[in-house]
């Protein structure tokens, strides 16, 4: 039977493919009807859509330090592990406990950095981020945070996407998805990498799995062209390019209509916001249209890809409206098999990276009023042991994968200023008070969106797909609201 093409794909379709489709446009009945009156027509995925709760906060900075930063060194001080330096490790904390590098009966590793408390709650500082503690009165410290994964990737897409495995959507995506962003002519939610590479579960951590595409992030840089490829070809001028865009929308449309696919729509959504991005980025990204004292006191320095710029530029990609921006900062795997991994060489020097821009980029938002409805988060994808790994009879200082505990921080955005919530036994290595899980965290930040954590998903594969997974472990953390 010689058939049209799309009468030959629509015979071949199943009727389970026909009502995935059809939930979709389902989906998008069920939530206007939960909304009440009808509301206008966005003016494309990405515009802003009302939350389903009550905000907190309205954009999301999500500091990562990727390789996951020993807490014991920065701020959960332990005078009883600092005392048994280098003394062999207790049968109890080995026994039926597995780990990634660790062998036989390992050390005990106290810190080699001091300690002191500061903020009106009197929470722990290492010597190693003074500038932090000096911003001790406006974040909340998670010392008692853990996970059920100790490798690098599967921790990091737990993290983000809700599963230790490749497929579902991010962190970032579900919030673009469920409100939007504010700015129609960038990117809902962007990436800023530094560090030198990719973190260790590369870019499945800023995509959007089974959501349509147009909700993945959007990596760009801090040096050169923000986006690779964006700019026009040679001899092709700004009134080429809509005419050829405009040709490429008639063209999708029909398709679309033709087959039905959503991604064609993403695709002519993508289209137009790459053209309008094409004037709103360079601008956006120019860090020397920042006064020369705003640059001094991140520590950033135009033309450079690091950390600081990164964060100079989140504050304005957030006064720009977009919604959920991601650093990621590589190099923080800690095991000490080398001066260029361990605590004596190659910590220091991170912490160098990352310490005066964190406490700038909290300092500069609340100074524009920018605080209270901006939640930065600060953290790793797991913790680090209390003994030495001294993998092959290593000499140098390092600790091993522990998804035990571990510290992270949190500011802004509806959280408790200057607050320690949670703790760690004498040793850091494992929860003694208020803990607080990976779900946990989740609920919480789309709770602090406005969103329901439990309510809010996606209709994929005969399930209804959430970041928090498919039960409801995942709590919001009442505590460390403000």
């Amino acid at each position: 039977m010689n058939l049209p093409l799309h009468q030959q794909i629509a015979r071949a379709g199943s009727r389970r493919q026909f009502l995935a489709g059809a939930g979709l446009g389902l989906g998008a009945m069920a939530m206007q009807a939960l909304g009440g009156a009808a509301p206008k027509a966005p003016a494309g995925p990405l515009a802003v859509r009302p939350p389903t709760g009550r905000p907190r906060a309205k954009s999301v900075i999500y500091l990562h330090m990727s390789g996951a930063p020993p807490s014991l060194d920065l701020f959960d001080w332990k005078p009883e592990l600092k005392r048994l330096h280098m003394q062999p490790c207790p049968d109890s904390f080995l026994n039926g406990k597995r780990f990634a590098f660790i062998k036989g009966v390992p050390k005990m590793l106290g810190s080699p950095y001091a300690f002191r408390q500061a903020g009106q709650a009197g929470a722990w500082f290492s010597e190693m981020v003074p500038n932090m503690a000096r911003i001790a009165d406006e974040i909340t410290v998670v010392r008692s945070m853990s996970t059920d994964q100790f490798n690098h990737a599967p921790a990091e897409l737990f993290l983000f996407t809700g599963a230790p495995r490749f497929g579902n959507a991010s962190m970032g995506s579900w919030i673009t998805y469920g409100i939007g962003s504010e700015n129609q002519d960038l990117p809902g939610f962007v990436v800023l990498l530094s560090g030198g590479t990719d973190p260790t579960g590369g870019k499945a951590l800023w995509g959007s799995g089974f959501l349509p595409s147009v909700y993945q992030g959007v990596q760009c840089r801090s040096s050169g062209d923000p986006i690779l490829y964006s700019s026009d070809p040679a001899g092709l001028g700004r009134e080429a390019r809509r005419r050829t865009l405009d040709t490429l929308r008639s063209l999708n449309r029909r398709e679309a209509a033709t087959f039905g696919d959503p991604e064609t729509l993403t695709r002519i959504e993508q289209y137009e916001l790459a053209y309008r991005m094409q004037v709103t980025v360079p601008d956006t990204f120019d860090l020397k249209r920042e006064p020369e004292h705003v640059r001094a006191l991140y520590g950033a320095k135009p033309g450079e890809a690091s950390f600081a710029n990164n964060c100079l530029l989140a504050r304005r990609l957030v006064e720009r409206g977009v919604r959920y921006i991601q650093l990621f900062d590589w190099g923080w795997d800690i095991h000490g098999t080398s001066p260029g991994d361990d605590l004596m060489n190659a910590f220091p020097k991170k912490c160098r990276d990352v310490d005066q821009a964190c406490a700038a980029l909290i300092l500069d938002l609340k100074q524009r009023g920018m605080l209270d409805d901006t939640l930065v988060i600060w953290g790793g994808e797991f913790g680090r042991t209390p003994m030495n790994e001294a993998r092959g009879g290593s000499t140098f200082l390092g600790r091993d994968h522990h998804p035990g505990c571990f510290t992270m921080w949190m500011a802004g955005g509806g959280i408790r200023a200057g607050g320690v919530y949670g703790a760690t036994d004498e040793f850091g290595y494992g929860i003694v008070e208020n803990p607080v899980s990976v779900r946990d965290l989740q609920a919480t930040v789309l709770h602090l969106m406005g969103l329901d954590p439990y309510r809010m998903h996606f209709s994929y594969q005969g399930l209804n797909q959430r970041l928090i997974g498919p039960t409801d472990e995942g709590r919001v953390v009442k505590g460390i609201l403000a």
